[in-house]
């Protein structure tokens, strides 16, 4: 039918008429209420924001000189983001000379990885760029299943007095 045709018969039912693909020879169009189908899609972007998860990427930053409670204190860290859902990047910065020990930033880092394999893998491996040698690690989404359906194995008594 003709635009005008199509147009007249959206305003007798009190609709509008929408062009929905303009480049087919005739132009296709449809005739709907457009401000209900403007909410709808709105409606349904909402619901794509909210069930949407955002991932955040953690920053634990150590030295080639830290010490064994410091390290063990920011793997805790490095832990406790993982287990939240984020993902960690572990750096170890160098200053100046400690450059020429690249081992050190090397064991830490493996040290780093052996401790978070059981709940985290590894999305990037050891990298040095410039002063900073770092590791990215990503929440392991398989141990996380095992550990909803794995029931509690001692569940907490109630003490009677």
């Amino acid at each position: 039918m003709t635009p005008y045709q199509a147009y007249q018969l959206a305003l007798a039912e009190g609709l509008d008429l929408v062009e929905i693909v303009p480049t087919a020879n005739p132009p296709v169009c449809k005739i709907i209420d457009f401000g209900k189908y403007q909410y709808d899609v709105s409606r349904r972007e909402k619901m794509q924001k909210k069930n949407q998860q955002v991932v955040l990427v953690k920053e634990v930053r150590l030295h080639p000189q830290t010490d064994t409670h410091d390290f063990d204190f920011k793997v805790r860290h490095a832990r406790h983001f993982i287990e939240q859902g984020h993902k960690v990047k572990v750096v170890v910065v160098f200053r100046g000379r400690q450059l020429a020990y690249k081992e050190h930033g090397h064991q830490m880092l493996k040290k780093v990885t052996e401790l978070l394999n059981d709940i985290a893998k590894i999305e990037q491996e050891n990298k040095l760029e410039g002063y900073q040698m770092f590791a990215i690690f990503s929440p392991d989404k398989a141990v996380k299943k095992k550990a909803e359906k794995k029931p509690m194995e001692n569940p907490p008594q109630k003490k009677v007095p």
